[in-house]
């Protein structure tokens, strides 16, 4: 009996071990990203919460870094505020000037997938006239306020 209880201890373990690995291998190396800064704020869509969330996109005004490149975004969340995230939750962006993009649709729950059509009109889906744009120098939170947006009425 020996034996089979050693067995049952690596079956035991061989899941947590081989998720382990995964993770490691799978999670990029710390020195490989930008330092980042923190930027929060509130969305509102006519006045109001939205609700499902709407998806906000980061865009490099200068164009995406060919070096190191990243891409950063976050939905809202159910009360509308929302921090950016570049590698993960709420760690920020990276310097630079940026423009930001939104998009209101909805939750596929088939595919788990957040896609149109846009209750925006799709009047927010272009960087050279975005409602907001900031610039982030050093690691200082950025607090872009309350973004006020319009729906397609």
């Amino acid at each position: 009996m020996p034996h089979s209880r050693n067995l049952c201890r690596i079956v035991a373990v061989l899941p947590v071990f081989v998720i382990s690995v995964l993770i490691l291998g799978c999670s990029e190396k710390q020195g490989d990203r930008k330092a980042t800064a923190p930027v929060i704020g509130k969305v509102e869509v006519d006045g109001a919460v939205p609700n499902p969330a709407v998806r906000i996109e980061c865009h490099p005004i200068q164009g995406m870094d060919q070096k190191k490149p990243s891409v950063s975004w976050c939905m809202t969340n159910p009360d509308g505020t929302f921090a950016i995230s570049t590698y993960e939750q709420g760690d920020g962006v990276p310097e630079g000037e940026y423009a930001l993009t939104f998009m209101w649709g909805q939750v596929n729950m088939i595919s788990m997938s957040y896609g149109g059509p846009d209750r925006l009109g799709g009047k927010y889906d272009d960087i050279s006239e975005s409602p907001k744009t900031f610039t982030v120098k050093g690691d200082s939170e950025i607090d872009l306020g309350t973004i006020s947006l319009t729906s397609k009425k």
